[in-house]
């Protein structure tokens, strides 16, 4: 029974528009109608829902933000104490100034550090701070880098174009006309497309803007390339780490993963294991043009973020937690794949092993995605065709998982050869991309 979770939902869609914060966070992603939607606690892999539900959450920790786990004990007691001695004043924590120690010991290549509290408003800054350096406009990007204007402004000349970018029907309605033509989308892993924008714009590219990685590994290469092309014309080169910084090592990906450094990084989501707190690294010469513009704001002085973020990195260097997550997420997508197989599916399984996916090829998927998440649901298993994986995830959490995954596939193969799946929806299926809310 879910009855105070789904009547939550219905007064939520009155008084917030689109109903969360977070469109990952909309129950319509997931089955509207069956997705709890909402918790009234959360510990470990664990989350109970206002019914009182308890699930093993193997969907989206938190959206990547828990990568040690929920209510983690050693993060929470460092919070805990900050909040104890006062997490503002008239002065300046000390702990803003050993997490930017820290970031830059982690990151040799970094000088300076500033923060933020999400990773959209990060992104801005770091973009803020390219344009102030150079003194220039144009952005090209590649990836998903949030909702800010400097972003979405990419599809004021067509609606698509951030469609390969994650999230498809992005409208750029508010943002400003004017901002047409100063954010240019190219491919990952397809450097001739960003040779054709440093051709044409190179004298008015301000920035380079790129994810580590996402869905593909980077190709040989590729990222030299980047580096190369940014040198050239002059532009900041920006590696977005939000998704995928603290999946592969104690710090960027780029760090294991590309063999060239950027001039910038940004952090957010599992800088803080959910306690909100973002980071800006870079050059020394770049970061100082923060002093040259206006980049200022009262929370983003407060205590609890910067204490979170030492906690949560000492901890995961002590745990080694990347090395858990390339052992469970190899485990579970070899897992999808062969359940897939088993079950008489075409599986489509990419992402990182911290955070994987799978999609079936099939026109139906939207139902199949629905009635996989109401199956899992039914086995005590928060769950979506994504896993983002937790230090907190066990060895038993994933061999259930699993075993779960191959009970709900079965029912999925045996409602495909019946043609009754939409009949077997409890909710609706699942929704993609950016789209009203009513």
């Amino acid at each position: 029974m879910t009855s105070r979770s789904l009547a939550m939902q219905d007064k939520a869609r009155r008084l917030i528009p689109g109903m969360t914060q977070l469109l990952s966070k909309r129950p319509d992603l997931f089955s509207l109608g069956v997705w709890p939607g909402y918790f009234s606690r959360a510990k470990g892999s664990r989350v109970w829902d206002l019914d009182g539900n308890e699930y093993v959450d193997m969907s989206i920790a938190a959206i990547g933000a828990a990568v040690l786990g929920y209510a983690d004990p050693d993060v929470d007691a460092a919070v805990c104490s900050a909040v104890a001695k006062g997490v503002v004043s008239s002065l300046n924590c000390p702990e803003e100034v050993e997490l930017a120690e820290l970031l830059c010991e982690l990151h040799p290549w970094a000088d300076m550090v500033r923060y933020a509290r999400g990773g959209g408003e990060a992104m801005s800054i770091a973009v803020r701070l390219a344009r102030a350096h150079t003194g220039r406009d144009v952005v090209a990007f590649c990836g998903y880098h949030g909702w800010s204007d400097w972003y979405l402004a990419a599809n004021l000349g067509e609606n698509t174009a951030l469609d390969g970018h994650l999230i498809p029907g992005l409208a750029p309605a508010g943002v400003p006309r004017g901002l047409a033509g100063t954010s240019l989308p190219f491919r990952y892993n397809r450097p001739e497309d960003l040779e054709k924008i440093v051709a044409s714009h190179g004298d008015s590219l301000a920035a380079i803007v790129m994810e580590p990685l996402r869905s593909e590994m980077p190709a040989s290469g590729f990222v030299e390339t980047v580096r190369a092309l940014a040198d050239k014309c002059g532009a900041v080169m920006i590696i977005d780490e939000i998704s995928a910084g603290f999946r592969y090592c104690t710090g960027g990906a780029h760090l294991v993963l590309h063999p060239v450094a950027p001039d910038i990084a940004v952090f957010s989501k599992a800088l803080g294991n959910g306690y909100a707190i973002s980071a800006i690294i870079g050059r020394r010469d770049i970061m100082q043009s923060a002093q040259k513009t206006f980049i200022s704001s009262t929370n983003w002085t407060e205590r609890v973020g910067p204490t979170a973020a030492l906690a949560t990195i000492a901890k995961h260097g002590r745990a080694k937690a990347h090395e858990q997550f390339a052992r469970h997420g190899q485990c579970i997508k070899q897992g999808w794949l062969d359940i897939g197989a088993r079950h008489g599916f075409s599986m489509h399984v990419a992402g990182m092993d911290a955070m994987g996916h799978f999609t079936i090829a099939d026109p139906a998927f939207p139902a199949y995605k629905a009635y996989f998440v109401q199956c899992m649901l039914e086995q005590g298993i928060l769950a979506s065709n994504l896993c983002y994986l937790m230090l907190a995830h066990t060895d038993s959490d994933i061999d259930r998982y699993l075993s779960a995954c191959d009970n709900a596939f079965a029912k999925m193969a045996e409602a495909r050869d019946t043609g009754d799946l939409v009949q077997r929806l409890q909710g609706a299926p699942s929704v993609s991309g950016f789209k009203r809310f009513a």
